[in-house]
């Protein structure tokens, strides 16, 4: 198998079975359905033509790849929720998204980086099959017979793009290539990319290099597991989400600000990089209030330390 060069074995791709394997009937699915609240507000005049009349911002950087020495890690923050990972053994794309559009949801920030500004890529993570994440035009053109890691029931929306591999997991179970080493981890979110198919998985990924840990939740409402993945990984660095909290249909399918950093807190993290907010509106509350939210939380509990806050195509070495 090869990749713009490098070259991987068969011998050096492994997985590795978890202790459990839920269904798709796991106890991880939020409740789905629309608070009784939801007809108060009207998503097309308060998120929908704002955004439309908004102008695009951000730009789009040329970064200088930095040189990653053995335990080293460097992150890229994209934009929402893709990030590359850069690492002495090889560089991880995760969730990547460079459309300006979503589904008629305007991008409202550059991507960071452009595809042909990206170094070579040895693995791809997708954590669930939503749009936001799991784009098969961007991910067609990162594709170069590398794996790409899913999580179980979506491996078919991606089988068709070039990778190599297309490995599905279930949640504790692991996939190695050469000294990389990703494992999938519960989530309480759901994996239905149409309304027919909410048997496909979901979840965030442990990231094992050179004795660092990096752990990508994926989306997630706030829930009592980040606990129990803090007590199996002793994680350097946590990507967590703090934006789309106040969704059209009032689901707690994501984190505020606050539960995010008390995620951080529970996850043991050593760090937490702030993500999936500023880049597409997804929900009622103003752009700019996740971040300030989260900084304000962080001051009042003494973890500003805590929070490293990226700009979008800025590496940053761990």
């Amino acid at each position: 198998m090869t990749n713009n060069g490098r070259r991987w074995s068969t011998a050096e791709i492994r997985k590795s079975s978890g202790p459990e394997k839920p269904g798709a009937d796991t106890a991880f699915h939020v409740g789905l359905k629309p608070s009784a609240a939801w007809t108060q507000r009207n998503p097309l005049t308060e998120i929908l033509l704002p955004s439309l009349l908004a102008r695009r911002q951000g730009r789009v950087e040329r970064p200088e790849w930095p040189v990653v020495a053995p335990g080293e890690v460097a992150i890229t923050w994209i934009g929402h929720a893709s990030f590359l990972i850069q690492t002495s053994e090889g560089n991880v794309l995760v969730d990547p998204i460079w459309g300006n559009w979503l589904k008629g949801i305007k991008r409202m920030r550059y991507a960071g980086v452009e595809p042909g500004a990206l170094p070579p890529i040895d693995l791809v993570l997708v954590t669930h099959a939503h749009f936001d994440h799991l784009d098969r035009r961007s991910l067609r053109g990162v594709a170069a017979g590398q794996p790409v890691v899913v999580p179980y029931e979506v491996g078919n929306l991606v089988h068709d793009l070039g990778f190599g591999v297309v490995q599905e997991l279930h949640y504790w179970e692991s996939f190695a290539l050469g000294a990389l080493k990703v494992t999938l981890t519960p989530c309480h979110h759901w994996g239905a990319r149409m309304l027919h198919d909410s048997h496909r998985g979901f979840g965030g990924y442990i990231l094992e290099v050179g004795g660092r840990v990096i752990y990508h939740c994926g989306d997630t409402a706030y829930f009592n597991g980040f606990a129990e993945i803090g007590r199996r990984f002793p994680i350097d660095v946590a990507l967590l989400p703090i934006g789309a909290y106040d969704p059209p249909s009032l689901r707690p399918v994501h984190m505020n600000p606050e539960e995010a950093l008390e995620a951080c807190v529970e996850l043991r993290a050593k760090v937490m990089v702030p993500m999936h907010y500023g880049t597409f509106r997804l929900s009622y509350e103003p752009m700019d209030e996740p971040p300030r939210r989260l900084l304000a939380a962080a001051q009042r509990q003494g973890m500003e330390a805590r929070v490293v806050w990226m700009r979008e195509g800025g590496p940053q070495l761990f």
